[in-house]
């Protein structure tokens, strides 16, 4: 297989956004990695676009078709990939394995999604659509109520407090200040929101034993991203950023129906994979964004990608070793957690933020020294559908 390069990338600030239609980010993201990519008014052999709800939400299909006509990029290719919360990242590997294989040379994905223009009920309905239509859905399930769930069983298995869980939303939320793209851009204060009298209305329980702020805003955004050759990216004289190894998993859909709960095996394997194709181990890592839309998410994630022991990954938040500057920071854009999470648009944008840290173009408040190797973790249903990815810096 040929070697794959991101050529450019895009994206809009997440948060709501009214005067948007979902056409209007997917294109003005998708020319915001034109751009970066410097092909100009050049057209791409094929168009991917990663989105769950555009037909449930907005009463339309045939997105991919739709932004290729709009974009003025005819006659490329174009395919909608849905793949839940994993949409993002399922339609970048069936981009990646297009041009690995030969077949073409530029591939543009954009992932989307408008979530803000329905209730808050409505949307949180419309995502536990993803959970098992007999076993799990008719009873009221939802994935906050999964979350909560987990979490319980994450406490009493590995030990994990509400203070490791508070060191993730702290963390987070703080970055978010910090990205001129984040949904949140608010701070937390410990004292104000967690520890107050007040704190039964500013942080309400929502699934317990998570809270408000441990959960991810509803979101609209969109993020995108260019594919291209290693040759192509070569010319351009710069250091490129390259997609070194990826892996995707599955697990069973119900979490009920798996030997323990609190393993999520399709997130092992698909980092497994990944790491296996670059050749590199979880301590070649430098920088990680990791899907976070449940405080307890970024915690086990860290574990299952290997980047600590089990049990260790609360801890290990808790004493600033996932922070700016300490061992492994992740979400350093804020992630789920307060960058937001449009869910079509999650797995683009994690991997557009990486490529930000690699080419090392970020602020000094969020820039990685030095970074070379970036991780992405983009969590479909409940850990039922995992994608893992790699990406490496390489010099001209």
């Amino acid at each position: 297989m040929r070697d794959v390069a991101i050529l450019g990338v895009g994206m809009l600030p997440f948060g709501r956004r009214d005067e948007d239609t979902l056409m209007d980010m997917l294109a003005a993201a998708s020319l915001k990695a034109l751009d970066d990519a410097g092909l100009g008014n050049e057209s791409v052999d094929a168009v991917y676009v990663a989105n769950m709800g555009g037909g449930m939400l907005q009463h339309q299909a045939s997105i991919a078709s739709s932004l290729v006509d709009r974009l003025s990029l005819l006659p490329a290719a174009a395919e909608t990939i849905e793949n839940g919360p994993a949409s993002g990242a399922s339609a970048v590997k069936n981009g990646v394995l297009a041009i690995a294989s030969g077949y073409y040379d530029t591939v543009l994905v954009a992932g989307g999604e408008k979530m803000r223009e329905v209730t808050g009920w409505r949307a949180t309905d419309f995502v536990a659509t993803m959970t098992h239509p007999q076993a799990e859905y008719p009873y009221g399930i939802t994935l906050p109520g999964m979350a909560g769930m987990f979490t319980r069983l994450y406490m009493e298995k590995y030990g994990v407090t509400r203070e490791h869980l508070l060191a993730i939303s702290l963390k987070n939320q703080e970055m978010g200040t910090r990205n001129p793209y984040a949904h949140v851009e608010m701070a937390l204060d410990r004292e104000g929101i967690f520890d107050s009298p007040h704190a039964v209305v500013n942080n309400p329980v929502s699934a317990d034993p998570l809270h408000l702020y441990d959960l991810c805003p509803v979101s609209d955004g969109a993020a995108a991203l260019i594919l291209c050759t290693v040759e192509m990216a070569k010319k351009r004289g710069k250091p490129y950023v390259v997609v070194a190894g990826f892996g995707q998993a599955t697990d069973t859909h119900t979490l009920a129906e798996r030997d323990d709960p609190t393993d999520l095996k399709a997130v092992s394997l698909a980092a497994q994979k990944a790491f296996a194709m670059a050749k590199l181990k979880p301590s070649d890592v430098s920088v990680a964004e990791l899907h976070d839309a449940f405080t307890i998410l970024e915690i086990a994630e860290s574990e299952h990608v290997g980047f600590f022991k089990k049990g260790e990954g609360g801890k290990a938040a808790a004493a600033g070793k996932t922070r700016l500057g300490g061992q492994i920071p992740i979400n350093l854009s804020g992630g789920l957690k307060a960058r937001g999470h449009p869910v079509g648009a999650t797995g683009v944008a994690q991997m557009v933020d990486i490529v930000w840290q690699l080419r090392h173009e970020l602020p000094e408040n969020r820039q990685v020294k030095n970074a070379e190797v970036g991780l992405t973790v983009n969590f479909g249903g409940f850990g039922n559908n995992v994608l893992c990815f790699i990406l490496r810096r390489v010099e001209p």
